[in-house]
């Protein structure tokens, strides 16, 4: 155990106070995060039913019946609710009260109090009302800025339907995404920075608007102040400053079930999937993650390292709805220094901050000095994107802050939110992520679809859950998403991650399934590999994959070796040994291989899915999934000689 909150912490939580509300309405047998989970799960229009009241969500219409159907065959929830997203996130902050902070890497600040962001939506759903209704699609092709959070509260605001990714994205991925979702508004950015270079987006742009006939109107943001010329983009205007004078918005009541994201998928065959989420479900989900599991409110500060083609961006947003601030930063986070990014938790005073284990394995390795940071004001530190291992938990507490509830979480874009998750109530330990999320009837099993406690297996979900997809576009039978999501075990949610539970419900993810091990029949998470090659100060980092071969499994380890360091047949041997030693002999890789880089998702993610396609001789197609794909060459030409 590595650290457990207060008394004091555990009382004003809003776990504690929500735990004490579910008791006063539904005794349970004890006091306890585990009674009231299991509540949850059984009695689940109980449970949404009464989180809707506790939050006072803004509805019209009746919350009975919670649900028709708690299988998957169907979205069934709160077929009688209908309600506003951006209403909800918009209703409790106070006017004076600071929303968003919107930070960019070359210092410039902004700030926009409740009352502007109110303001600043207004003119933007002014701005787009004759093209945004009930239904339509507006696309943000955006960095991680406020205007995005505008556009997506107008639009949502209109009843309309919001997409977006990462201005870093290439033209084919743009494409692939925006083609599908049939966007009539586009808004973007004539250009962002990165790493203190300035790119200009606006001939990615022409060549967008010329092959998406849906756009009818474009709106540009010249965050930079670059003052672009925008003649040549058929239908553009610029983004219009709040007028004077106060302005409201005007709210369109929708049915729970009604669409409010398009998300996409970044798997690497084919077009990306088009992950359609309801406004309902993302809220309710939304609120429970950030409310609960970590404990937001309106007196605190949160932030999130995203994008805004990650699902991060969109649960970090869904803040707003505690009356709290939100910090958005777009930028690198090692540019012009770890320090000074880091140093952002003091300067805004930030008491949720949100990164990655790959950002945590980069800082460390920096050997930045960061004693001389102020880390009070920081009571949670969020992480996912990859499984936080158990050597990441040391240098957290070691390093950055002893008094610190690291939360290692784990979901997915496909429920737009997470399975496992922080809690104030309970202890952290070392490589462990601390509890299933309330309302989330997960369980780990073994092919035959026992339950399993204490032993690895896959990652299901028993019952429905709020945030499930509504649909996938393109799929007008369904046929994708239950091939995705219910076709391994019929009637269960399967979400691909290989894990274990403990006895006290805490969890240990070894990677994802379709990336496991499989060398002589036993089933190996990739995570246990890279625990061992994490902790070789040579190595920068690592992926590894299996290569079919006569019927057998052979394990092969790509490392990207640190700068000037070299990999000689002695590290080889010291890495395979290390490998025997601390796992198994059938964890030993066959090749233990140089590359230059290795493959990420823009959202930093590690694909080891890529690699062991091209290993194994398959093609791969969506590469604008991959934000270094031209690594991908090294491997095609490696796998000709092993």
């Amino acid at each position: 155990m590595l650290w457990q909150a207060s008394e004091e912490r555990k009382q004003r939580s809003h776990m504690q106070r929500f735990l004490e509300y579910i008791h006063a309405r539904h005794p349970l047998c004890e006091l306890s995060y585990a009674a009231l989970h299991q509540l949850s799960v059984q009695q689940p229009a109980f449970f949404w039913t009464e989180l809707i009241r506790y939050f006072e969500v803004d509805f019209e219409g009746d919350v009975a019946p919670a649900a028709t159907d708690f299988g998957f065959e169907r979205y069934a929830w709160f077929p009688n609710v209908k309600l506003n997203f951006a209403k909800n996130l918009l209703k409790t902050g106070e006017p004076s009260q600071t929303a968003l902070i919107s930070v960019l890497e070359n210092g410039d600040r902004q700030v926009l109090s409740f009352a502007e962001l109110r303001q600043a939506v207004a003119c933007f759903q002014q701005q787009i009302a004759a093209t945004i209704s009930e239904n339509d699609v507006l696309a943000c092709y955006m960095p991680n800025i406020s205007e995005t959070v505008i556009a997506m509260l107008a639009t949502t605001a209109s009843g309309g339907i919001f997409t977006s990714t990462s201005a870093d994205f290439g033209v084919e991925g743009v494409v692939d995404r925006f083609g599908q979702s049939q966007a009539k508004v586009l808004v973007c950015c004539a250009g962002y920075e990165y790493n203190g270079k300035y790119f200009d987006c606006l001939a990615k742009v022409r060549e967008i608007l010329e092959r998406i006939d849906s756009i009818e109107k474009v709106v540009v943001v010249d965050r930079y102040h670059k003052k672009p010329d925008i003649s040549q983009l058929a239908n553009a205007e610029f983004w219009q400053a709040p007028s004077e004078g106060e302005l409201a918005i005007s709210y369109c009541m929708r049915s729970f079930s009604a669409p409010l994201y398009i998300m996409y998928s970044s798997g690497t065959t084919g077009k990306p999937k088009c992950i359609v989420h309801a406004a309902g479900g993302v809220l309710l989900q939304h609120i429970k993650e950030l409310g609960l599991h970590s404990d937001h409110n309106s007196n605190k500060n949160i932030f999130f390292f995203t994008t805004c083609g990650w699902m991060m961006w969109n649960w970090l947003v869904s803040s707003l709805f505690f009356g709290g601030t939100c910090t958005l930063y777009e930028g690198s986070p090692a540019y012009p220094s770890f320090e000074k990014f880091l140093s952002l938790i003091e300067t805004e005073k930030i008491n949720i901050f949100g990164t990655s284990p790959k950002y945590l394995k980069a800082l460390e390795d920096s050997k930045t000095e960061i004693r001389s940071i102020d880390f009070s004001a920081l009571e949670t530190i969020l992480s996912t994107g990859a499984p936080l291992l158990p050597e990441q938990y040391d240098f957290v507490y070691n390093s950055i802050k002893s008094d610190v509830l690291l939360a290692s979480i784990s979901g997915g874009t496909d429920i737009i939110g997470c399975f496992f998750l922080g809690n104030p109530l309970l202890p952290v330990y070392r490589g462990e992520l601390q509890c299933v999320g309330l309302g989330m009837d997960v369980a780990c099993i073994d092919e035959s679809g026992q339950a399993l406690i204490g032993q690895q297996g896959e990652l299901v979900c028993r019952s429905s859950f709020p945030s499930r997809p509504l649909y996938f576009l393109n799929d007008p039978d369904n046929t994708k998403i239950k091939e995705a999501y219910f076709s391994t075990y019929p009637g269960l949610w399967y979400h691909g991650d290989y894990i274990k539970i403990n006895s006290r419900g805490g969890a240990i993810f070894y990677g994802r399934s379709d990336a496991t091990l499989n060398p002589g029949g036993v089933r190996i998470g990739t995570s246990e590999i890279y625990r061992q090659t994490e902790t070789l100060d040579y190595i920068e980092d690592s992926v590894c994959v299996g290569r079919q071969r006569k019927g057998e499994v052979d394990v092969i380890l790509f490392v990207k070796m640190k700068p000037k360091e070299l990999l000689s047949e002695q590290r080889i041997h010291e890495i395979k040994q290390g490998i025997k030693v601390k796992t198994t002999s059938r964890h030993v890789p066959r090749d233990v291989i140089a590359v230059a880089d290795i493959p990420y998702t823009r959202s930093g993610k590690k694909i080891e899915l890529a690699v062991s396609k091209i290993i194994n001789g398959k093609k791969i197609t969506n590469k604008e999934a991959i934000a270094n794909p031209e690594c991908l060459a090294e491997y095609k030409k490696i796998v000709e000689h092993i």
